[in-house]
Parts: structure tokens; C-alpha cells; sequence
């Protein structure tokens, strides 16, 4: 074989074992997602075996952590925990995190150990206790306590100034809208557009939120003399 088609065909292989790479990989891909979806762990400890990176993000740049939590798969979500490499604070493109999505779905267990792997409690912007707050499940309550427990500053303002409070006021568990104002939440800040954690409530037609909130302010006011 003369040296023009020994270059020809070894260019060809190079091509070809690429080509193979390359499918291999696409496939791999698939593979990952599809497992997480099914909540798979044996599918995804295999590929982590094989070398697969687990935070590979899917075409949407949704980390495999967070969509566990997202979708309900558990102990795919588990086993990413326990993987000192996987990423806590991987974020999606409209900046949430796992600790988000635990702390919105109720994933309690979830949440401490992304807490224990230093996932932020206090970012900036919508925060964990926003989403924890607006859970309207009766595990919301015990969410809240865990990441006011870790610091969680409780008046924590989104970027259109919309507390943990006023959001449970709308959509959460009066437990929690108890709990917080209990834990020193001031009900008479106001977002952008000039509502309270009442008028929250009020809007939602949350008449108990409502009766908390207003009870409590009632108590804080000062007793006139006669």
C-alpha cells in the first residue's frame, strides 16, 4: 500500500472511531436523562461506573440534581447526594437551585443534606425560604423551620421585593405563615407594587392567612390609655 492510501484509510478509521465516539456519547446522554426520569439509580450508578459525568446538564442546562427533585425521583436524587463531585449549587437558567426545588417540594431529608454540602440557604434573589413558604403541604411547616434554623433571613426580598411571607400569604400553609411571623417576619413590608403579606391573602381569598396576619398585628399594637 503506498504512503497517498495508507493515509487515506487511516483517516478513514480516525473518522470512523469519532463517529462511533461521538454516538456513544449521544447515547450516553440519552441514557442519563431518561434514567433520572425514571428514577433508575442502577441505570445511573452503571453509567457513572463507565465514566459518565453526572453534571452533565440536559439540553434546557437543568442539572440531573435538580431535576431529580423537580420530578419526583428520589432515590436518583439520593445517590446524586452521596456523590461528593455532584454539584449542590448548580443552577438552572432562571437562577434556582436544588435547595429551591427540595425546599419547594417538601423533600425535607433532601434539603439537609444539601444544607450539610453547603448549599446556599441565603442567595440572593427568590431564596430557598421563598419557595419553602410557598408549599401549601403540611411538611412546609417543618421546611421552614429547618432553613430558619440555618439562617435563613426571613425577610429575604426577591428582585420585586416579595417576602417569604407575603408568598406564604398566597399560596402556603397558615402553619407557616404562623411560624413566620412567630419567628419575627414583619408583615407591614410591602413589594413593588405596594402589597402587603394582607394583601396577599386577601387577594387569594386565603381568609385564615389573612385572620393570622391581621391578629398579629392587632397584638402589636400599642394599648391607648384612658
Amino acid at each position: 500500500m503506498n504512503k497517498s492510501k495508507k493515509y487515506v484509510v487511516l483517516k478513514w478509521i480516525a473518522a470512523a472511531l469519532v463517529t462511533a465516539s461521538s454516538l456513544a456519547a449521544a447515547s450516553s446522554f440519552d441514557d442519563f436523562f431518561s434514567a433520572v426520569k425514571r428514577d433508575d439509580v442502577a441505570a445511573v450508578r452503571q453509567l457513572a461506573q463507565r465514566g459518565f459525568d453526572l453534571n452533565t446538564r440536559n439540553e434546557a442546562g437543568e442539572h440531573a440534581l435538580f431535576l431529580a427533585l423537580r420530578d419526583e425521583a428520589p432515590a436518583v436524587a439520593s445517590y446524586l447526594l452521596g456523590d461528593s463531585k455532584v454539584q449542590v449549587e448548580a443552577r438552572t437558567s432562571k437562577d434556582e437551585s436544588p435547595l429551591m426545588m427540595a425546599a419547594l417540594k417538601g423533600r425535607l431529608e433532601a434539603a439537609r443534606r444539601l444544607i450539610e454540602r453547603k448549599a446556599e440557604v441565603n442567595k440572593t434573589g427568590w431564596t430557598p425560604l421563598h419557595y419553602a413558604a410557598t408549599n401549601a403541604g403540611d411538611e412546609s411547616v417543618a421546611m421552614v423551620r429547618l432553613l430558619l434554623e440555618h439562617h435563613a433571613y426571613i425577610d429575604a426580598e426577591s428582585p420585586n421585593r416579595t417576602t417569604p411571607l407575603m408568598m406564604a400569604a398566597h399560596y402556603g400553609n397558615p402553619g407557616v405563615v404562623r411560624l413566620l411571623l412567630q419567628e419575627g417576619a414583619d408583615p407591614l413590608l410591602k413589594n413593588q407594587q405596594g402589597l402587603s403579606a394582607i394583601d396577599f391573602a386577601n387577594r387569594a381569598q386565603r381568609a385564615e392567612s389573612a385572620e393570622i396576619i391581621a391578629a398579629f398585628v392587632r397584638a402589636k399594637q400599642p394599648r391607648g390609655r384612658w
